[in-house]
């Protein structure tokens, strides 16, 4: 096992060991002296792990991290059995007294565990000491000015990209002479570098009266400085050591000229801001600086002002296939059919990466003849030969970088946590975090109350993973891997036995704590060499097969995701509610009622129901105490007894956070209810046509409780949803102030808007859907002053204008319509919006937006069904924008594999053309604007199918 993962590991084991010597009693004479021991062991053990990291292999170390792997998977299987047991008799674990036979032999196995490894872990000790290992140097990822001798003839779909760059590096006339920061971001073996010297080497490029490049890599602010000073002065200045002079030096010398800088390989943001006041910021001198980073929050702060960020795009899939079919010497099979279809395979999981295009090309060349390769085969043996083959070297050596770069270990085990999906597949984001609390990855603490949230947006960062489907408030909603990082995740995965996939037959490894089956049937229990009692995490995409699902063989497992799993039904539940360890559990297949048994799952945190058909809820899954989040569109059966939920709500036990959703018909069960729910964070609500007038008196007076504004001065993250087209408007009306939320969602018949969402504190996001919508709620609107996000969905709107000062902190507006209608504005209204979308069916050449006022605009959007004289026009407007915004454009394609088959999804697919296209996909009722990585274009995703901004939608949350 991988030595940092080991460390985060045992760590998590010290925690659990904490709670066991917290606790009052004395399981076995000598307990609390074992206890201490492993405590105090344990962590020197992690501290000199972490000492002796590095990228080469060490036998001895490999040995002791092996070692200490197994005990400490045996250990934790030792404390689950017994959690498990005590569960089981619907006890605390440590009641546990000697009345049970079972009991005493549980105690008995504890005192034996303890003492065995407290014996092995000072035998390893030993070892240590006799067999001592000296700490071995890090292993550097070459630089990357490396990829700069590339031949011209060499290069692959850089002319679109090319041609966008240097009109942001050329001096336009109207526009402002001044210095502008390009930023090129993207995960390693894109290209940025390659773009960044196509850009140096320009005809516009060369204009400048002072260049110079110079790759940051780890160099400190000293020798960039230094380096770029030799270059741009003549003769060569002096060598000075410290930073500020020669900051000073460089910025008199680049004073009242135009300058051009490539800075390649910008690591941090601290490097950025060493060197930047060196920079003259002259504004009557058009200079420029591009920077090239794969961290975006790198490209974000050297753009910050002035600047514009361009996020690398993949090539295209014919783009690939040339490069692909050069670099192995087989492009007499570029027109073949065969040769089209078979090698889709090896073309998805280069994933449009310049760099695995070539390195995977290379691999072929060198042990294939003139003969046309088995994609197939080819395939598996890349992922054999990852480390190990000449060719392939470069890309595993970055992949490997990217990979050991990670500042801690919890977050390579988040990012490994990717092999659990299949390659290409779209990961909904919270789905991905809440497993990784479950699983114990990340655990909240006073420092850091969402670690998950956290490690995602490290890792989205960094490039490392990409976002698919975003929301309209930036959100990315659904995300993936690359390729071929998709392909190093699932080998190191495998090769630390952290997941077992089924492959030629059998699971394999044998001995991984996780099992993740895509497709792959299982029906003869004999293939099953692996003990499903110790398997702690299963999930299923696709058919299982019987040896799989059959649930009495599992005991501790934690999580359970079988949303995909098309075999699994009713039969099956009885013996998931006794897994009573499961912390996760989303279900889908044939699942039409739940057992009360559900009760037992006491530690159950996450329920997802959403793509069952579950209609009715048993009250018992309201009383699970530890349960967080509850998913799906259900009601309350008639007969349930409300004193007793009210007294269990009531008494503070219940944990919910997100109930989303309920349906509101002559039943009153939610309603009455939810006042009780004191932690909702989340709520979804759908009121149908049959909903009684004491139903909706009760959803008011509980929408009421809920909005009530505490004046909580933390980032309360509130948010409400409402279906209401089968009821009276008036539901929304009469409620009143104070009140509080940050998201809110309205469907349904909105003749105005309603009073309290102009008296809602610190609204961000809010989406209306309706008919119709009036000019007296359209007018109501441009009094949102703290609204970031909007997204109006209608037939048609009224005629208004936003006046001065409306709308004054919006960022993204969002019109979809059927008819041109779209509200005018003065100068001075919507000051800070930076993407436009304008989503109309029937859009014509008298559609009037003017975006000149718009100061901060970088995109605008429509669809691609529009005449091309529209598209025409918008681009000259942008063009003649002061910050040349990119006109993307829309264009609808198949629904998604995630959405379900009582939705209605709206999605697109990307284009070829000479706009910036765009990529649309989306997952049911999400709020879809914009994404940032595509095979050759801009991503863009708008969801059209139901209340979009920053909704947990019935699948997408």
């Amino acid at each position: 096992m991988d030595a940092g993962l080991l460390s985060a590991f045992i760590k998590k084991l010290v925690a659990r060991l904490f709670v066991l010597a917290d606790e009052k009693y004395k399981l076995y004479k000598g307990y609390k002296e074992d206890i201490h021991f492993l405590m105090e062991e344990l962590p020197m053990i992690t501290t000199a792990i972490d000492e002796q990291l590095s990228g080469t292999d060490d036998h001895a170390l490999h040995f002791k991290v092996n070692e200490l792997h197994q005990l400490a998977q045996e250990m934790e299987d030792c404390i689950d059995r017994i959690m498990y047991c005590a569960s089981k008799e619907q006890q605390p674990w440590y009641h546990i007294n000697y009345t049970s036979g079972n009991r005493i032999t549980s105690r008995l196995q504890l005192a034996k565990e303890m003492k065995r490894l407290k014996r092995r872990l000072q035998e390893a000790h030993q070892r240590k000491e006799r067999y001592p290992v000296s700490r071995p140097s890090h292993t550097e990822l070459p630089p990357s000015s490396s990829d700069r001798l590339i031949a011209q003839e060499d290069l692959f779909g850089i002319d679109a990209p090319l041609k966008e760059l240097l009109e942001h590096l050329v001096e336009t006339k109207g526009q402002w002479k001044q210095l502008n920061v390009i930023s090129i971001v993207g995960f390693c073996g894109l290209g940025k570098t390659v773009l960044a010297q196509e850009l140096y080497d320009s005809e516009i490029g060369r204009q400048f009266e002072k260049r110079a490049w110079v790759s940051a890599g780890q160099r400190n602010s000293e020798a960039l400085l230094t380096e770029i000073l030799r270059q741009v002065h003549e003769p060569p200045p002096l060598v000075y050591s410290d930073a500020r002079q020669l900051s000073i030096d460089l910025r008199n010398h680049l004073n009242n000229k135009r300058y051009f800088i490539v800075i390649d390989d910008i690591r941090s943001k601290d490097q950025w801001n060493c060197i930047k006041s060196a920079f003259p910021r002259l504004q009557d001198v058009s200079s420029r600086i591009v920077v090239t980073t794969k961290f975006q929050s790198v490209a974000n702060t050297c753009s910050s002002t002035n600047g514009y960020v361009h996020n690398m795009r993949r090539l295209d899939e014919e783009c690939s296939k040339q490069l692909l079919l050069k670099e192995s010497c087989l492009q007499e099979y570029s027109d073949s059919s065969s040769s089209q279809s078979d090698s889709k395979v090896i073309l998805d999981k280069c994933d449009g990466q310049p760099l695995a295009l070539t390195a995977v090309g290379q691999f072929i060349q060198s042990r294939n003849s003139v003969e046309q390769p088995e994609w197939e085969v080819v395939c598996k043996d890349v992922r054999c030969h990852l480390d190990s083959d000449d060719c392939l070297k470069r890309m595993y050596q970055v992949l490997t970088h990217d990979y050991t770069s990670l500042p801690s270990h919890e977050l390579k085990a988040c990012l490994l946590y990717f092999a659990t999906f299949p390659s290409n597949h779209r990961v909904r984001t919270k789905r991905l975090m809440r497993r990784w609390l479950a699983e114990g990855f990340v655990v909240p603490s006073t420092l850091c109350s969402d670690p998950a949230a956290q490690s995602f947006k490290e890792l989205m960062d960094r490039n490392i993973i990409q976002s698919v489907d975003v929301s309209n408030s930036l959100k990315v909603k659904t995300c993936k891997t690359y390729g071929m990082m998709h392909e190093y995740i699932m080998r190191k995965s495998l090769s630390e036995n952290i997941i077992a996939l089924f492959d030629d037959g059998k699971l394999q490894p044998k001995y991984a704590r996780r099992l993740s089956l895509h497709d792959s049937s299982i029906t003869d229990a004999t293939n099953l060499e692996i003990d499903l009692s110790l398997v702690r995490s299963l999930v299923v995409i696709g058919e299982a097969g019987k040896a799989i699902l059959n649930f009495r063989k599992y005991q501790l497992l934690r999580v359970l995701d079988l949303e995909q799993c098309t075999d699994l039904h009713n039969g099956h539940l009885k013996d998931i509610c006794n897994l009573l360890l499961i912390k996760y559990l989303s279900l889908g297949g044939k699942i039409t009622d739940l057992p009360k048994d559900i009760k037992k799952l006491k530690v159950l945190e996450t329920l997802d129901l959403r793509r069952t058909y579950v209609k009715i809820l048993p009250p018992e899954v309201i009383q699970l105490p530890n349960l967080i989040h509850l998913f799906g569109k259900f009601k309350l059966p008639n007969t349930v007894v409300q004193n007793k939920l009210q007294k269990f709500l009531s008494s503070g036990q219940c944990k919910l956070q997100t109930l989303s959703g309920f349906l509101v018909d002559d039943n009153e069960g939610f309603s009455e209810l939810m006042v009780h729910m004191n932690k909702l964070r989340k709520v979804k609500i759908w009121c149908e046509s049959s909903a009684t007038s004491s139903s909706l008196t009760n959803v008011k007076k509980a929408i009421q409780k809920f909005i009530h504004d505490v004046k909580d001065p933390s980032d309360d993250p509130r948010s409400l949803s409402v279906h209401f087209e089968g009821c009276s408007e008036d539901l929304l009306e009469g409620l009143e102030a104070p009140c509080y939320l940050r998201s809110l969602k309205l469907q349904g018949n909105i003749p105005k808007l309603p009073e309290f969402v102009t008296a809602l504190r610190r609204l961000r996001e809010l989406c209306l859907r309706s008919t119709r919508m009036t000019a007296d709620l359209l007018t109501a609107l441009g009094n949102l002053k703290d609204l970031l996000y909007l997204k109006l969905i209608a037939d048609e709107l009224e005629q208004i204008t936003f006046r001065d000062r409306a709308l004054p902190n919006l960022l993204c507006l969002c019109y979809v319509v059927k008819h041109p209608t779209f509200p005018r504005t003065e100068d001075g209204a919507l000051p800070l919006l930076t993407s436009l979308q304008l989503l109309c069916e029937n859009m014509d050449s008298q559609c009037s937006v003017q975006i000149k006022g718009f100061t901060r605009l970088r995109e605008v959007v429509i669809y691609d069904e529009v005449n091309p004289d529209i598209k025409a026009n918008w681009e000259r407007a942008v063009k003649e924008h002061q910050n040349r915004p990119k006109v993307l454009l829309l264009k609808r394609a198949d629904p998604p594999e995630e959405a379900t088959g009582n939705e209605t999804t709206e999605c697109f697919a990307p284009l070829e053309g000479p706009v910036q296209e765009t990529d649309i996909q989306m997952p049911p009722e999400e709020p879809k604007f914009a994404s940032n990585s595509s095979k050759g274009h801009q991503v863009l995703c708008v969801g059209l199918s139901d209340l979009p901004i920053a909704g947990i939608g019935t699948v997408s949350s």
